[in-house]
């Protein structure tokens, strides 16, 4: 039987993604527990406060250290609206190429 499971993002990927941000932007004075899992880093984040410029810095960083593939800018928005979606997003990538879920 084809194991069919949605794998789900661990505290642990949350956690890494927040530094790789902070890293990957340069951003000192902000700690990772300031930035909340489900919080828009772009719209109306007082803590971030991100632009079109740092999505094309995360997105670049994202796809280096995970080996996923953010292709569609329209698409690229959704996922990296929030430290959940990305993790959800490169927990799905990261099944797909194990092989563990159907690709679209």
């Amino acid at each position: 039987m084809e194991n069919t499971t949605i794998p789900t993002a661990s505290p642990a990927l949350k956690l890494e993604i927040k530094k790789l941000i902070l890293t990957t932007l340069k951003i000192s004075d902000v700690t990772v527990e300031e930035i909340e899992d489900s919080a828009s880093l772009f719209e109306n984040n007082p803590v971030l406060q991100l632009d079109s410029v740092d999505a094309l810095e995360i997105v670049m960083a994202l796809q280096r250290n995970y080996k996923v593939h953010i292709d569609d800018q329209n698409i690229g928005r959704f996922i990296i609206k929030s430290v959940d979606s990305i993790a959800e997003f490169i927990v799905k990538e990261q099944a797909k190429t194990a092989g563990n879920l159907p690709s679209k």
